[in-house]
């Protein structure tokens, strides 16, 4: 009983911290990228998300609430978000990519795990486990060969950051989407992650005129 209590908690503050994080990444992408508006609103963002992922992360695996959907969107979004934040740094080239080594290692080793665990002890594929640990495999990998090229990595800090972040927020959108039944059948699943590209298209093609 006590566990159930606690576990409603956690559901509730992940709630909570999700629809915090829902407003503030839309405050952070309407706003004049580079003003107060847009760093404030990210940095809250930032950390409504994390912690939303966190809770998301410790209810995946309780029991009577597994579930490999909260799981994959916890860890795939916490991945986006971190490397989103931390190619801010990226402006200099005497950056410390320390941590995010760790990070992408983190993400490669979660990978293999989303893609393989249910097929050697269960037996099964899930399909959710495995889409996001081949893209969060693919992603991690990208960023790791990256790393070894500093000029590159300074010049595309931006386009990094905003399509981490972007990605992040599609990320938190689609699992809103998806337990909510915005739309019928698998809709909800492509539906945030089309406008979002576009957007993210839209960012890359400004950069690029700009460039």
């Amino acid at each position: 009983m006590e566990i159930e209590k606690a576990t409603r908690i956690l559901i509730y503050s992940h709630a909570f911290l999700g629809g915090i994080a829902l407003f503030s990444g839309m405050v952070s992408l309407i706003a004049k990228k580079g003003k107060t508006i847009h760093r404030k609103s990210g940095k809250v963002f930032l950390f409504s998300m994390l912690s939303s992922a966190l809770t998301a992360l410790i209810i995946s695996v309780l029991p009577n609430h597994e579930s490999a959907f909260l799981f994959s969107i916890g860890v795939f979004s916490s991945y986006l978000i971190l490397t989103g934040y931390r190619a801010i740094s990226y402006k200099s080239k005497n950056v410390n990519l320390t941590i995010d080594k760790i990070i992408s290692w983190t993400m490669i080793v979660l990978a293999f795990l989303m893609m393989f665990y249910n097929p050697i002890f269960n037996n099964k594929v899930n399909i959710v486990l495995t889409v996001f640990g081949i893209v969060g495999l693919f992603l991690s990998i990208r960023d790791l060969i990256l790393y070894k090229n500093i000029e590159r990595l300074t010049a595309g800090w931006l386009k990094l950051h905003l399509g981490k972040m972007i990605g992040g927020y599609i990320s938190a959108t689609t699992a809103f989407v998806v337990v909510n039944d915005f739309f019928p059948s698998f809709y909800g699943w492509f539906i945030p992650g089309i406008i979002g590209g576009f957007y993210i298209t839209y960012w890359m093609n400004k950069l690029k005129s700009k460039a």
